[in-house]
């Protein structure tokens, strides 16, 4: 009976401090104590859980109709004094604020990010460099030849020379300008600026005048590995790649290595990793033993050290990884898509 004697002393109270309200002021100040979230009434409703079984009833309906009899009170009361326009903004200050709505990182920015980390705890650091860059970085140093055709006007996209000409065949041997097609432009600067050891991974966007379609952009993300260093092996190469493979993708990822041929690279090899859900086996990207040419070209003595490289697709990765079966999907900015992750 003292439960039922509370509710009645609030009862009286309520309705006491109502007739006192003179103003829309004084209404709102009521409301917050007797009707807010953290009022009055809302703190007897914890009684319910006090009283014994038999009288929960009881007690329940007696509240409600309590709630319902100072709410109604409250909305005469509050006519009286000139309706919701005299009152004045309905805010209950005592009520949690909503969370602003927070974007997340783009998947491209997560992935990137997963992956410096992930071989940062294999003793990698970063490294970055320009994306407009100089034939000499982008292909002389790295031991290709002006008649490669990675080196074709139609397959780069060439910067315009200085110059009233403004031909290209003008342009000194490696001086042309171009937008990046490869990461592999940073191994040059790093080597250039370092003496073994060296051990950097390289993150960055390259840019190839490819079709679009569900597996090329024309610009795209890459991760790059160097490292140099007395006595590197090809064995260090793979045991790295299968680290990082099973790493990312899980203990059980099936990956392999395809012999292939890059001028800056030999041996060569391709890495594809098995896509369980397709089928088939997809290609991350290429790797391979520096070539001694590129060590010369930066002043590194190939016949003290040797090193690896690889250069995978960020893309593919995170294709890999999350399931994506379509890269236009990551430049496209449908928040739909971009939602997800």
């Amino acid at each position: 009976m003292d439960v039922l004697k509370q509710i009645e002393d609030v009862k009286r109270q309520a309705k006491e401090a109502l007739a006192k309200v003179k103003n829309s002021q004084e209404l709102e100040q009521f409301r917050i104590q007797y009707l807010g979230t953290k009022g009055a009434l809302k703190d007897l409703m914890s009684l319910l859980g006090k009283v014994a079984k038999e009288m929960k009833p009881q007690v329940g309906q007696t509240l409600n109709a309590l709630k319902n009899e100072i709410t109604a009170e409250f909305e005469q009361r509050k006519s009286q004094l000139g309706g919701a326009q005299e009152v004045g903004p309905q805010i209950d200050l005592t009520e949690p604020g909503k969370r602003p709505a927070i974007g997340n990182e783009h998947i491209l920015v997560r992935v990137t990010n997963e992956l410096t980390e992930l071989f940062g705890r294999m003793g990698f650091s970063t490294a970055a460099g320009p994306e407009v860059e100089d034939e000499f970085h982008n292909f002389v140093a790295l031991n290709i030849p002006k008649s490669h055709p990675a080196r074709d006007p139609l397959d780069n996209f060439y910067l315009a020379p200085a110059g009233e000409a403004g031909r290209f065949e003008d342009v000194p041997e490696g001086k042309a300008m171009l937008l990046r097609t490869q990461t592999s432009t940073v191994q040059i600067r790093v080597m250039e600026k370092q003496q073994p050891p060296i051990r950097v991974v390289i993150p960055g966007r390259v840019y190839r005048p490819d079709t679009h379609d569900a597996t090329h952009l024309s610009m795209f993300h890459q991760l790059e590995a160097l490292v140099v260093d007395k006595g590197v092996t090809m064995v260090d190469l793979k045991s790295t790649v299968m680290q990082f493979v099973q790493a990312y993708f899980g203990k059980d990822t099936k990956a392999r290595f395809r012999p292939s041929f890059f001028p800056f690279t030999e041996p060569s090899a391709e890495v594809d990793v098995w896509f369980e859900d397709k089928g088939r086996w997809i290609e991350l990207g290429g790797c391979g033993m520096v070539h001694p040419n590129v060590l010369s070209a930066c002043n590194i003595d190939p016949e003290i050290y040797t090193g690896w490289a690889f250069g995978f697709g960020i893309e593919r990765i995170a294709m890999r990884k999350y399931g994506i079966d379509d890269i236009r999907l990551f430049v496209e900015n449908d928040v739909r898509f971009l939602g997800q992750f």
